[in-house]
């Protein structure tokens, strides 16, 4: 039986000791999807393809406009991760304590969302003004220009990379007080959006926030979809009572 024990805690990446279920069991099937599905791509391309019809008609409703601004997350809106949550699911470390997470801003390699550099492009070329607000951390600032600017994303430079160091509405306030209109903002997670959303929410209230902004979705909010990661993680399922 210790050879049994033993032999499964070296498949799992465990030891005798820690012989139980692994922690991120729970998210394997999110990061099959998150990583491996078609149908991921299309809703991302998908996301991008809306932005670009967005932005196409906002230059047209503004032809003389200098300083138009969009605001984008990176972290599963411009750049994938999904690599570092992936190994971490395999061996059966939890990636939502976010441990490993400072090592893989120094020395990971993101790849790009799809869809992502082509619009992001085509803003640059009409002179939109871009500016990527993430909660990566300022310490590792250096390291995260250097991974933008390996995957060629334009305007990329200490000014448009604002990371943490105040809550994200701040840094989004500190934009317009540049004299920028931002005139799209893009995310993953809600509270990239607005401060009618935060992290601590319940689901309710999440819901309730929803369907009082529910306006801006697909015209200057634009939300890229991301099953590994986000609030609704410590909500329970609902089962169906007959």
């Amino acid at each position: 039986m210790k050879k049994l024990v033993t032999a499964l805690c070296i498949a799992s990446a465990c030891t005798i000791a820690q012989a139980k279920p692994c922690e991120s069991e729970k998210y394997k099937t999110a990061m099959q999807y998150q990583q491996q599905s078609a149908e991921i791509q299309a809703l991302q391309i998908q996301s991008y393809e809306l932005a670009t019809l967005r932005l196409k008609e906002i230059l047209n409703q503004n032809p003389n406009a200098k300083n138009l601004a969009i605001v984008t997350d990176l972290d599963e809106t411009v750049i994938d991760n999904s690599a570092l949550l992936a190994r971490d699911t395999q061996t059966c470390h939890d990636y939502q304590k976010w441990d490993t997470w400072v090592d893989w801003e120094k020395q990971g390699q993101p790849v790009l969302i799809p869809g992502s550099l082509e619009f992001f492009n085509f803003a640059n070329e009409h002179g939109v003004k871009i500016f990527y607000v993430s909660d990566r951390t300022q310490t590792n600032k250096t390291a995260t220009i250097k991974s933008l600017e390996k995957l060629n994303l334009p305007q990329v430079n200490a000014n448009s990379v604002l990371l943490l160091d105040s809550p994200k509405q701040q840094r989004r306030e500190s934009i317009e007080a540049a004299n920028y209109k931002i005139v799209m903002l893009l995310g993953d997670s809600l509270p990239d959006f607005s401060t009618d959303f935060n992290s601590k929410q319940p689901k309710e209230e999440r819901a309730e926030a929803v369907q009082r902004t529910k306006a801006h979705f697909g015209k200057d909010w634009i939300v890229l979809p991301n099953a590994s990661y986000g609030a609704w993680t410590k909500d329970q399922l609902v089962p169906w009572v007959k």
